[in-house]
C-alpha cells in the first residue's frame, strides 16, 4: 500500500478526494480517470479493452471505502456507490 494510507487523517474532517488532492501534490493531486466500471459484487473494476482488476488492498475511512488496485490505481467509493479512481504512483 506504500505511502497512500499516510495521505489520510481522521481528525481531517475533508473526504479522501480533497486529503489525497492536497498530500498528494508532488504526483499531480487527485486527478480522476473517467470510463471505468464497477462490479460492486467483488470491487472488480473494468476499462475498455483492458482486463478486470481484482483490488489489492481495501479500508474504511470513515463512511467511504478506499480500495486499491494493481498499476497505482486507487479508488474512492461514497456512501451512494459513486466512486472516482485516479493513479497515484
Amino acid at each position: 500500500m506504500g505511502i497512500v494510507p499516510h495521505f489520510l487523517d481522521e481528525e481531517d474532517p475533508r473526504p479522501a478526494r480533497e486529503q489525497f488532492n492536497e498530500k498528494y501534490a508532488h504526483g499531480g493531486g487527485w486527478r480522476p480517470s473517467k470510463g471505468f466500471s464497477l462490479d460492486e459484487k467483488d470491487m472488480v473494476i473494468r476499462y475498455p479493452g483492458d482486463p478486470p482488476l481484482r483490488p489489492v488492498a481495501m479500508w474504511r475511512f470513515r463512511d467511504e471505502m478506499i480500495l486499491m488496485y494493481p498499476y497505482a490505481l486507487v479508488m474512492v467509493v461514497q456512501p451512494d456507490s459513486s466512486f472516482e479512481i485516479a493513479r497515484m504512483d
